[in-house]
């Protein structure tokens, strides 16, 4: 094979290669939105049906409430919890504003769920592609999630040469979860550095290009 057909040769792999990870990120957030079903359609319709089972007890042992009231309580404490944290958790996974693709809302909702105060820099109105904003929301929530609470995380999102960038600070993450983050990004042909400094913590770099 001539030096023209082992260069086309390999253009095709690459492009196969790329190809490859981008069905990954959208399998894995499809995974995701079936999840975040499974949670509202099946975990959360049934702590719905268990109030609604406990009113009806209430109902019944009226006579005998001053005996049950401390339980009933702390059954309806309980169930309350359970499904505060079954909507934290559909919403980490996948959450219900990514349809809007309105990323400067995702963000914002994202750091209020979290309890983690937040400066967000996005331009108002800015609508991206579903996995461009996955990409950009699940690098800021993985900040977010490993933020000590009373410290403060930052993102700012703008477009440059036909991309997107953005650039998260907060506090140092695992080799792990940036591994993955960089697969993410890398997979729609962008590509994201990280950085350190005694002040602001660990900064996060990245560039996604938005026509592929």
């Amino acid at each position: 094979m001539d030096e023209r057909g082992e260069l086309d040769r390999s253009r095709v792999e690459i492009e196969e290669l790329r190809a490859a990870r981008r069905r990954l990120v959208q399998d894995a957030d499809d995974d995701r939105r079936t999840i975040e079903r499974a949670l509202h359609g099946g975990l959360h319709q049934q702590l719905v049906a268990l109030a609604v089972g406990l009113q009806l007890l209430e109902q019944a042992v009226h006579a005998e409430r001053p005996a049950v009231e401390p339980l009933l309580d702390e059954m309806r404490r309980d169930i309350r919890q359970a499904l505060d944290e079954a909507a934290r958790l559909a919403q980490r996974i996948y959450p219900a504003t990514l349809g809007s693709r309105d990323l400067a809302a995702l963000l914002r909702a994202a750091a209020v769920t979290e309890g983690v105060p937040a400066f967000v820099e996005v331009a108002a109105g800015s609508n991206y592609s579903p996995d461009v904003v996955m990409t950009v929301y699940l690098c800021w929530l993985d900040t977010l999630a490993s933020e000590p609470r009373e410290s403060r995380a930052t993102i700012s999102v703008r477009e440059s040469e036909g991309g997107l960038a953005f650039e998260v600070t907060g506090s140092a993450r695992s080799e792990s979860d940036l591994r993955k983050l960089q697969d993410r990004v890398e997979a729609l042909d962008g590509h994201l550095t990280v950085s350190a400094g005694p002040e602001e913590g660990a900064r996060l770099s990245a560039f996604l290009p938005l026509s592929r």
